[in-house]
């Protein structure tokens, strides 16, 4: 019961820091543009991690692995944090912290939906009603619950948004399958990103010292949603007795992110984002279930 409890506070924790990010990329992106925030915030993740595997001893993991392991470290880098980031911090500059937020939050129905040809997995009866909930939300959201007009806030922005999510979604696929220690590869990913960025952030922008306030936000943004976050999560999940019992948790976030975006941004959060939200979510535990039951049978 113990590591139960210090589940649920590591868990807490997680959900309560990931709230933020949505906030804080929104705050970043008025003092930096896309690739000064994902320089300064890679940087500081990759710091973070390097801290983090030295105190848990795990530095020595790096020297047992071989070729392959840094070319996948590489291609994963690659997918995340370089083109993702450069994506989603982008969908954020062009939308509402609100809408990109909630249209970010589809890509776990964006991976069922991409499992199908990579993993050959079948789709049933079930998911497909979860994938058209999930996406009806997301369609409320981008039109602003305007969906017999077909107006979209902003076309561009949606693509990247939803875009994030494909992604993501590769990265995921593509994740599971490496079984090294989760905190190593996810170091050396930021490592081989990072140096994907040295390369293009001079060409697409301009890396000088910003604002102190863009500074800080990257910072945060590193350390939080890039970084230590992570470390919170996984320490949950290896402490409860099933993953469920905290996997749920994550639900609250998006719901929690509104109401700071609201406080910190300033945005007044409209009814169609919450309904579409709701939609969503509800689309996510539908798939999940049926995961589930598919496993269980």
């Amino acid at each position: 019961m113990k590591k139960q409890k210090q589940a649920y506070i590591y868990a807490i924790i997680a959900v309560l820091f990931w709230s933020t990010v949505a906030s804080a990329f929104k705050v970043s992106l008025r003092y930096v543009d896309v690739f000064q925030l994902l320089f300064f915030s890679s940087l500081s993740s990759v710091i973070i991690l390097f801290i983090i595997l030295f105190i848990q001893n795990k530095l020595k993991l790096l020297r047992t692995y071989e070729a392959k392991d840094f070319l996948r470290s590489a291609l994963l880098g690659f997918l995340n944090p370089f083109l993702y980031y450069i994506v989603l911090f982008n969908a954020y500059s062009l939308l509402r912290a609100q809408e990109a937020l909630t249209l970010n939050y589809t890509w776990p129905i964006m991976l069922a939906l991409l499992s199908i040809p990579i993993l050959k997995q079948k789709i049933g009866f079930r998911s497909i009603l979860a994938i058209f909930i999930s996406f009806l939300g997301a369609f409320i959201i981008a039109t602003k619950g305007n969906i017999i007009s077909f107006k979209f806030t902003n076309i561009l922005g949606v693509l990247l948004a939803l875009g994030s999510t494909v992604i993501w979604s590769l990265f995921w696929i593509y994740n599971i399958k490496d079984k090294r220690d989760y905190v190593a590869k996810l170091f050396l990913n930021f490592v081989f990103g990072f140096i994907f960025i040295l390369i293009a952030a001079p060409l697409f922008s301009k890396i000088s010292i910003p604002d102190m306030r863009g500074l800080f936000g990257a910072g945060y943004v590193g350390l939080f949603e890039m970084g230590i976050t992570f470390v919170f999560w996984l320490k949950a999940l290896q402490l409860s007795r099933t993953t469920a019992k905290v996997a749920n948790l994550i639900y609250l976030s998006p719901f929690i992110s509104l109401i700071i975006i609201n406080r910190i941004v300033g945005e007044n959060i409209l009814v169609s984002t919450v309904i579409g939200l709701i939609l969503i979510v509800t689309g996510i535990i539908v798939q999940q279930y049926t995961a589930r039951t598919r496993v269980s049978s």
